[in-house]
């Protein structure tokens, strides 16, 4: 008798640890559900501003220089279908078949991960880009990935991938406080972002994975191989 008391009271505790446990999880869980941003509001507005931008301003004004982030909003039927292309030859060539992860890349990135030790690579979607770019920090960690995972599968299913593609030209990162594809042609070529040339187009899909690095005008030798590389996909 007492030994069946001991194993009830055994089986009790072990309970009582799993929903101790579970609770915060799942408080945790429902938190994460609830603070979601309402995506649906990007298939008809513009987005002012992003996480990422604000996060530059923020980092500039801590070392005392005072910026304001260069960005002019164009539609996508306005961009050079060069540039259209390289980014997703360069950034996600499956970004029309997917839905917001291509599970290769992301296969690939972990064995990247892997190998060096650290987080490097995150096998990033347009997509993925996107809602890291709009809503989180710019630090690597798995909590962030979460989330931005969360945020990408929002993203499709509110937007078209048309206008998935538009937002993202339009407010991903190319160079310093430079933002989205029309102030990027005019800051690095002084044109409009309609009017890149094929060569131009590769030179600034080149420069995605190292924005503030490259400067297309001062082609490095690593640059130089990369837009090779993209162009070479674009025919």
């Amino acid at each position: 008798m007492p030994k069946s008391n001991s194993g009830r009271g055994l089986f009790t505790n072990i309970l009582l640890a799993m929903f101790f446990v579970s609770l915060p999880m799942a408080a945790f869980a429902l938190y994460w559900l609830v603070t979601l941003p309402d995506v649906a509001a990007l298939a008809n507005t513009n987005p002012h501003s992003t996480a990422l931008m604000e996060s530059r301003v923020a980092a500039a004004r801590e070392q005392g220089r005072w910026v304001i982030p260069r960005q002019r909003w164009v539609p996508l039927s306005r961009m050079s279908p060069h540039l259209k292309r390289a980014v997703i030859v360069a950034e996600d060539a499956k970004f029309f078949s997917h839905e917001g992860f291509d599970w290769e890349g992301i296969k690939n990135a972990a064995l990247s991960n892997v190998q060096r030790g650290k987080l490097h690579r995150g096998g990033s979607t347009i997509t993925q880009q996107l809602a890291k770019n709009l809503y989180l920090s710019p630090k690597k960690s798995l909590l962030r990935k979460m989330r931005e995972a969360m945020i990408a599968r929002s993203l499709e299913h509110a937007l078209s991938k048309r206008r998935i593609l538009e937002i993202y030209l339009n407010v991903v990162e190319w160079g310093n406080h430079v933002f989205g594809a029309e102030a990027a042609a005019r800051h690095h070529f002084r044109k409009s972002s309609s009017a890149l040339t094929r060569e131009e187009a590769a030179l600034l899909a080149a420069m995605l994975p190292a924005p503030r690095k490259y400067d297309p005008l001062r082609v490095t030798p690593d640059l130089q191989k990369r837009q090779q590389h993209i162009l070479s996909y674009m025919d």
